[in-house]
């Protein structure tokens, strides 16, 4: 299971970097047998205005019900089970076989404000909104300045 902090602040990426991270990921989990980190899904974290943000996932080769969207003590999960389709009773041959379709758990720690709006998937791409609630008391506000003529 792969757990990231939902921050809030924009992060530095290096496609070099994550690259030569990948390799190192791929060579410790063929020692450890765990299974590397890069298995994950790709995902993108987008902030639309002030209070407003979405994290998009690619999911491409999964349906509905093959995700699973948790919310539970301020930790977002998202767990998905592919099932390889038995329909086709065809036995094909692969040629190459590059998109992975794993089993795999994602986890974010969310502060207690931020609330998850809603969950679509769309062209393979499953998208949650989230919404950073601050609650009236800890808004800043103005306080009005009384001029008293004597």
């Amino acid at each position: 299971m792969s757990y990231r902090s939902f921050s809030l602040v924009p992060g530095l990426y290096d496609d070099m970097f994550s690259d030569r991270f990948k390799q190192i990921d791929n060579m410790f989990s063929r020692l450890t047998g765990e299974k590397p980190i890069s298995d994950i899904p790709s995902y993108d974290l987008i902030q639309k205005n002030e209070n407003n943000y979405q994290l998009i996932i690619d999911t491409a080769g999964y349906k509905e019900e093959n995700l699973d969207i948790l919310v539970h003590n301020n930790k977002l999960t998202i767990t998905g089970k592919y099932k390889e389709n038995t329909d086709n009773k065809e036995n094909y041959k692969w040629l190459h076989k590059g998109i992975k379709k794993n089993n795999f758990s994602l986890s974010f720690n969310l502060d207690n404000r931020i609330k998850v709006k809603q969950a679509k998937i769309i062209l393979g791409l499953l998208t949650l909104d989230f919404e950073y609630e601050i609650p009236e008391q800890e808004k800043p506000r103005k306080v009005e300045i009384i001029n008293e003529k004597k």
